[in-house]
């Protein structure tokens, strides 16, 4: 496991596109932390690595967002999980040939991949971050890679 410390959103974002120029189609990153932890934050830095143009933005009410960059982004948030309708499908995303970014996604730990790339976030002060990437399977290829 490797341990960042951030003390802006932009270090963040940093930090993102980092993990980002290292991801390929096919790839599933967990994110975990407290609400207003950074994980939409590093999201965003992962989408610039990735070419993404457009503005990402939390997909708490939607469940999921995608983005077309040089392959595409679904940023799944399923904090609200519960209120998912029963036609969506959630392994359409993680087995997917887009780069699959979930955040909480122990919610649905069952169906999660044995091989992922996990990046807690936790939130010291307004903007200070601790942020420890673990890569499980042929992952930690990118956590020794940051």
């Amino acid at each position: 496991m490797k341990k960042y410390n951030t003390s802006e959103a932009l270090e963040t974002i940093e930090l993102g596109k980092r993990v980002g120029s290292l991801l390929k189609p096919g790839d599933v990153v967990l994110l975990t932390g407290d609400l207003s932890a950074g994980k939409t934050t590093i999201t965003k830095g992962i989408g610039a690595a990735l070419g993404v143009t457009k503005i990402i933005n939390s997909p708490t009410f939607t469940i999921v967002k995608s983005y077309q960059g040089n392959y595409k982004l679904y940023h799944l948030d399923l904090y609200r999980l519960d209120g998912l309708n029963s036609d969506f499908d959630l392994e359409e995303y993680i087995e997917s040939d887009g780069v699959c970014v979930i955040e909480w996604p122990y919610q649905v730990s069952e169906i999660l991949p044995d091989e992922y790339l996990k990046i807690d976030l936790r939130r010291l002060g307004e903007f200070d971050r601790v942020i420890e990437i673990e890569g499980n399977g042929r992952y930690k290829s990118i956590e020794e890679a940051l």
